[in-house]
């Protein structure tokens, strides 16, 4: 009984971390390991971006000179995110018998060399490693995982920034293959570092399913959110490039300068967010509600939306799309640890195969958030145009925040009233009492 005990009190310490905790729990100093870790995780983030945000400003606009329509457009955007989804419910659920290091450090060599060979293989690859970072970074920092990986998200929007520009200007200045076989090379480099540095993690196999995960509601309404994150992000991929060329005739490396706008903020608000996020937990549901709306007014006027009688010019887009950047950080930081927390409030056991799980769900809702965004966004801007395409994104991160205010007042009410229940039975059972002591 008394290990069961410490057991609890160990994994309550792990999802809970309040003003009291020392600095070593808060993440203010961390061990040795710790920041090899952070610097593995770090390089994954970084150069996985660049290879990704590289497609952005000269794709789009290099498949229209072959005959290609917008919705085609979106559907090739939408196919790397659709085997990124399938990759990552697969090695989610397998990532104890395959081990984390090795499919680390495995789907960086292969994204690596596939994005070389701009092939769709190079989605599984990054499946595997994006949902073994999530798994690691979660196991070696238990006490603050919002707070880490929201350090970790600066390098995500280091890669954002850097991608665009960097992509378009060797794009003009060398052709199509060139951004490619250098990045691609970029990624493939991290692989021995990573097999250097990262530890080795021994899990016990468990029989906990993504579908008694999915039955959670709680988890099924931040997984919304998470889609409807990704989905507006993957349309911003497809389609602003030629909105911003044909509506406000700028190259594609001015293109690339205008997609910073958002990549920028979302990069360097997410470290604040991040230390918030572990300081208040309490927060962290509200965080993702106040996101998503802002969101959701931030996309229905970034056409704007043709209903608001707003004229298209070029300093509200970019006004727009810095505050999705914050819109989207406030939203995304809170949702994988408040995910974790969920799954242990409903006795998944303590273990990496629990977090390969989360981490599987959380990789393959983004997954198809990105592959809904531009094939679907790709879809209505050409049947309708992009400022009508903009606001079925915000319609969406409405509805996710809409849902999310529902279910947390409802949740609110229910403590509150267990509360008073228990105040009321504590209040009266002395006078029930038959111990005449």
């Amino acid at each position: 009984m008394a290990t069961t005990t410490d057991q609890l009190k160990q994994e309550t310490t792990a999802l809970h971390v309040d003003d009291s905790c020392p600095p070593e729990v808060t993440g203010l100093k961390m061990t040795r390991q710790q920041v090899l870790t952070f610097i593995c995780m770090a390089s994954i983030n970084f150069s996985s971006m660049i290879c990704y945000s590289i497609l952005g400003p000269f794709f789009p606009l290099e498949a229209e000179k072959k005959g290609v329509s917008q919705a085609i457009i979106g559907l090739i955007f939408g196919c790397y995110a659709f085997c990124t989804l399938v990759g990552s419910l697969i090695v989610g659920k397998y990532i104890v018998q395959i081990g984390a290091k090795f499919m680390l450090t495995a789907g960086l060599f292969v994204s690596g060399g596939c994005t070389i060979l701009f092939g769709s293989v190079n989605a599984v690859g990054f499946a595997a490693a994006v949902t073994a970072s999530f798994a690691v970074s979660a196991k070696v920092f238990p006490h603050n995982i919002a707070t880490v990986l929201g350090f970790m998200e600066i390098f995500t929007g280091v890669g954002l920034i850097l991608g665009p520009p960097l992509g378009g200007w060797m794009y003009q200045s060398f052709g199509y293959e060139i951004p490619f076989i250098v990045l691609g090379c970029l990624l493939i480099l991290t692989v021995p570092l990573n097999m250097w540095i990262l530890p080795s993690f021994e899990a016990v196999i468990s029989h906990d399913s993504f579908f008694r995960l999915c039955s959670k509601v709680k988890i099924m309404l931040i997984c919304f959110v998470v889609f409807t994150l990704s989905s507006g992000i993957g349309f911003l991929d497809a389609t602003l490039s030629l909105f911003a060329i044909e509506k406000f005739n700028l190259s594609t490396g001015s293109v690339g300068l205008l997609m910073i706008g958002v990549s920028l903020p979302y990069g360097a608000a997410s470290p604040i967010f991040g230390i918030i996020s572990d300081k208040f937990p309490s927060i962290r549901r509200w965080m993702m509600v106040f996101g998503g709306m802002s969101t959701a007014v931030s996309f229905c006027l970034l056409g704007p939306v043709p209903v608001l009688l707003i004229k298209s010019q070029l300093w509200i887009t970019v006004v727009m799309l810095v505050v999705i950047g914050f819109s989207l950080c406030i939203t995304c930081i809170p949702t994988f640890a408040e995910m974790l927390v969920c799954a242990y409030e409903n006795d998944f056991e303590d273990g990496l195969s629990t977090l390969g799980l989360v981490s599987g769900l959380y990789s393959a809702v983004w997954s198809a958030g990105m592959f809904f965004g531009p094939t679907i966004g790709g879809y209505i801007t050409q049947k309708l145009n992009f400022e009508w395409s903009a606001g079925v994104q915000g319609a969406l991160a409405f509805l996710a925040a809409f849902l999310q205010t529902i279910y947390f007042t409802n949740e609110e009410i229910q403590k509150r009233r267990l509360k008073k229940s228990t105040l009321s039975t504590n209040e009266i059972s002395p006078l029930l009492s038959s111990d005449p002591h």
